[in-house]
């Protein structure tokens, strides 16, 4: 019986003007406009893109 981590991610701020590489991580976290909301697994890599782009998010 596993029980997986999960992460809510909510894109705050917008990333018009970022980077391109920013937005592409935004992206790639499966969010979209404003307040979109993505729930992602707990890795590392998942957590290095959320590090990355933390200005953008919240997580709870």
């Amino acid at each position: 019986m596993t029980t997986e981590k999960k992460l809510t991610v909510t894109l705050v701020r917008s990333p018009i003007g970022t980077k391109e590489s920013h937005r592409a991580t935004v992206r790639g976290l499966g969010l979209r406009g404003i307040n979109s909301k993505s729930e992602l697994q707990d890795t590392p890599a998942v957590r290095g893109m959320i590090n990355k782009i933390s200005y953008l998010v919240k997580v709870l």
